[in-house]
């Protein structure tokens, strides 16, 4: 294993490191241990095939195919990723304790793919036990044919953001066994830990929105009318509630983490429909890291309708107001409004 290059972010005294390494993900030596492997595969599709992460794993004594057939969490349904048992094997280079499988209906953009790999892993990182050190390979570069500096990129942003926004992530290896693609990575990484460097000072939190509204479009009419109840009491609100001009891409997610950033509270308007919307669980996950950065409790969720939370979300005090029940919604804009004049005094 041969370190490459390395970025070390700073963020409350802690500092998390994303490394560049060009070596085998099955011969790591001991020091190089981590908590979790990264793997992708097709849904149900665990077939070792030869010069693949799941072959190489085979080899060595590690069947993805029997892991998954006795998980220790499966989140499938609503993040695309199962996390194995306690990895055992004699070889010595499977150095890490588990494997989260990355198992995607199908492959988008670059962005996007790397969004849905932080989106899962997210539940096993700030929940219990935490997973703090996770490697994983360049994904989706090899017979997928995702563009290397697309992925580099996407990876490299996504990374950063989640780990400036607080993710108790420590370290993250990016780690490419190709020699010809880790010097193109290497060259990537370089350029992007510059612009890293440039922009770190303009990275300044600054209030624009009173309000952040996290829903999802089934449940329109809901955040609609908690739109109205908070306007008729303070025409002054500043509301940031629509999502049509979040491009998927990542100009969205860029816009998203900022305006996320931007929000003095965010209000998320927990349903069946939201627990499985990829883009209410980004929100959700990006709100909870600064409600915790902060200590400004920015997160303020509602449940509208009953549902299975997902781990991440159960463990936050919630108003309730099932059955989208507009009394109870009433009282819990009117907490909101005190919660947030008592911010402002």
């Amino acid at each position: 294993m041969q370190l490459l290059d390395s970025l070390d972010i700073e963020r409350s005294g802690e500092k998390r490191t994303i490394e560049l390494w060009h070596g085998d993900l099955t011969d790591m030596p001991v020091g190089q241990a981590v908590d979790v492997l990264i793997v992708s595969a097709f849904p149900n599709s665990y077939y070792p095939l030869k010069g693949t992460l799941i072959g190489a794993l085979q080899e060595k004594g590690v069947s993805v195919k029997t892991l998954a057939q006795d998980k220790q969490e499966d989140l499938r349904a609503a993040c695309h990723c199962w996390l194995s048992k306690e990895v055992t094997a004699a070889a010595s280079g499977i150095q890490f304790k588990h494997i989260l499988c990355f198992e995607p209906p199908f492959l988008g953009k670059p962005a996007d793919v790397v969004g849905d790999i932080f989106r899962s892993l997210v539940p096993f990182v700030i929940g219990g036990p935490q997973y703090t050190q996770v490697a994983m390979p360049l994904v989706s570069t090899g017979s997928v044919g995702a563009p290397l500096a697309e992925m580099v990129d996407a990876l490299f942003t996504a990374a950063v953001n989640w780990m400036e926004s607080g993710l108790p992530l420590q370290r993250l290896k990016i780690v490419e066994l190709d020699p010809v693609k880790a010097a193109e990575i290497k060259g990537a990484f370089g350029i992007l830990k510059r612009r890293f460097h440039q922009e770190a000072e303009r990275k300044k939190r600054q209030i624009k929105y009173d309000v952040f509204i996290s829903y999802s479009h089934a449940n329109t009419d809901c955040a609609q009318y908690i739109i109205q109840q908070l306007r008729a009491a303070d025409p002054n609100l500043r509301i940031f509630y629509d999502r049509i001009e979040l491009v998927p891409g990542v100009a969205w997610q860029e816009k998203l983490y900022r305006s996320l950033d931007q929000a003095r509270k965010v209000v998320t308007l927990f349903s069946p429909e939201y627990v499985r919307s990829k883009m209410c669980q980004e929100e959700f996950n990006f709100s909870s890291l600064l409600h915790a950065r902060t200590g400004e409790k920015t997160l303020f969720p509602i449940l509208l309708f009953d549902t299975d939370l997902l781990p991440q979300m159960s463990k936050w005090q919630y108003t309730d107001c099932k059955i989208a029940d507009q009394h109870k919604i009433n009282e819990a804009c009117e907490k909101l409004l005190a919660d947030l004049a008592q911010q402002s005094s």
